[in-house]
């Protein structure tokens, strides 16, 4: 009955680590192909610096994306479906 709770805890573990986090960076090639046409649109010329997946106020996830181009750093967020909710100014 142990072996039986213990197998299924590491089961449980390892399954939850294979998983995105919260506010875990991400790799562009692993999002879903609308995200990642909104991220290469947006950042086009630039170079994607960071993006991490972020839970929002509501409790739904999104992807936080920085770019930089010519040594300006822009950021915005994308919904899982590719729309774009947010932009912030670029920044040196």
């Amino acid at each position: 009955m142990l072996a039986a709770v213990i197998s299924v805890g590491l089961t449980l573990s390892a399954a939850a680590q294979a998983t995105e986090q919260p506010g875990e960076k991400v790799d562009v090639k692993s999002l879903p192909a609308p995200v990642q046409q909104t991220i290469n649109q947006k950042a086009a010329g630039g170079e994607v610096v960071q993006i991490k997946r972020e839970d929002d106020a509501n409790g739904r996830w999104n992807y936080k994306v920085v770019v930089r181009t010519n040594g300006k750093e822009m950021g915005f967020e994308v919904d899982p479906n590719g729309k774009m909710l947010k932009q912030r100014e670029a920044k040196k």
